[in-house]
């Protein structure tokens, strides 16, 4: 019951998380068709995203103005904003056209992602109540149950412009939602914010392993796909399994990291969860069957699920009430960039290695978070403490 209570309080945002999970669940599994009908080879695909990628930075860093000046509307016109974009790369036909397509996505996408996070810490900081885990697994549901429909969709014949013009009409309607939702108030808070004296020595370690998650993520969730029906011989529908089984086992994390979020340090949780997501990669990236890559990359959700959440709030506990907000605001910036540097370079090590390469890297990568991250971040803690 606690779990839906949380839920109706983040009621406006959730239906911001599950609008993203919408674009790109869908995406995730229409990648093995969008990319050869624009015409792009895996390096040009990954380029494409890289191009992209730059325009939903910039809009990362302007989204806090555009909250500011929508005020109250701000999830409702940012969610609008994704909805109409969501229509637009089903319909391209050539390089140029996608990049300009997807570069709408993911600066609304962004935009939207930053809003929705701060609207959720108003939230927290009203009811005194983790929710940051929940919303997250909002999103995780939302993109496990549109990969697996657009698979099935697929194999009925269905193209990219159809998929597309249905998300963005789901999104329409979620969009709705955000702006029925009541809006926490925060104002009483603005005058007691102070641009905090943060050392990066504390605030780049804890950006970087949400770097490295959600790189991860968003990683597998673009070329998952993709290995599975190249490599593995894998149908339509098969190979939208991969990024489904992502979503439901990062949900199933983060509605269990929503659980113990109060009873397990931040440090224990992130460091198993590094090691568990880093063996599920290298087994996806080694896999000889599809069962065994299905294996691997449910091991990688269930790991890398609860990554960033948790670096969020142990970064949060570590730095004074006043403080709080400017931390989170530096460490999304670096954060939030492996959203998309992860699906560039996936396209890169693909083109010159293959994508069972391409996996492996992830996977070191996760263990780079236990052996060299964590312990970084835990000296600073120590000595702050």
């Amino acid at each position: 019951m606690s779990l839906l209570r949380d839920l109706y309080i983040s009621r406006g945002p959730a239906a911001g998380f599950a609008a993203v999970g919408v674009f790109w669940g869908s995406f995730a599994a229409l990648v093995p068709v969008l990319k050869p009908q624009v015409g792009l080879s895996d390096g040009q695909f990954g380029l494409a995203l890289l191009i992209t990628s730059v325009g939903a930075v910039m809009a990362m860093w302007l989204a806090p103005l555009a909250e500011r000046g929508l005020g109250a509307r701000a999830l409702g016109v940012l969610t609008a904003m994704l909805a109409v974009a969501t229509f637009l790369p089903g319909h391209t036909t050539n390089g140029v056209m996608f990049t300009l397509a997807m570069l709408g996505v993911t600066m609304s996408s962004g935009t939207l992602d930053v809003a929705m996070n701060a609207r959720v810490s108003a939230l927290e900081a009203q009811v005194k109540r983790s929710l940051m885990n929940l919303n997250h697994a909002v999103f995780s549901v939302a993109y496990a149950i549109c990969a697996m429909a657009t698979g099935f969709a697929r194999e009925a014949g269905f193209g990219p412009a159809a998929v597309l013009t249905g998300g963005g009409l789901v999104i329409g309607l979620l969009m709705l939602q955000t702006f029925a939702a009541p809006v926490a108030d925060a104002e009483h808070e603005a005058d007691g914010v102070e641009v905090a004296p943060l050392s990066w020595t504390l605030l780049l370690p804890g950006g970087m392993i949400i770097l490295i998650a959600f790189m991860s993520e968003q990683a597998t969730e673009g070329w998952s796909a993709l290995h599975l029906e190249r490599n593995l011989g894998a149908g339509a529908a098969q190979g939208a399994v991969g990024p489904a089984l992502l979503g439901v086992t990062m949900a199933v994390g983060r509605l269990a990291g929503q659980i113990v979020a109060n009873r397990v340090s931040e440090q224990a949780v992130i460091r198993w969860a590094a090691v568990t997501a880093g063996i599920g990669a290298c087994i996806a990236a080694a896999a000889p069957s599809l069962m065994v890559a299905y294996l691997g990359f449910s091991i990688l959700g269930l790991g890398v699920s609860v990554m960033a959440p948790m670096a969020y709030a142990w970064i949060g506990r570590m730095v004074p009430n006043r403080y709080r907000s400017h931390a989170i605001s530096r460490i999304s910036v670096v954060g939030y960039a492996g959203f998309f540097i992860g699906p560039p370079m996936m396209g890169f090590l693909s083109e010159g290695f293959g994508l069972s390469t391409s996996f492996a890297v992830i996977g070191v990568l996760l263990f780079a978070v236990t052996l060299v991250l964590l312990p970084v971040l835990s000296r600073v803690a120590l000595r702050r403490v």
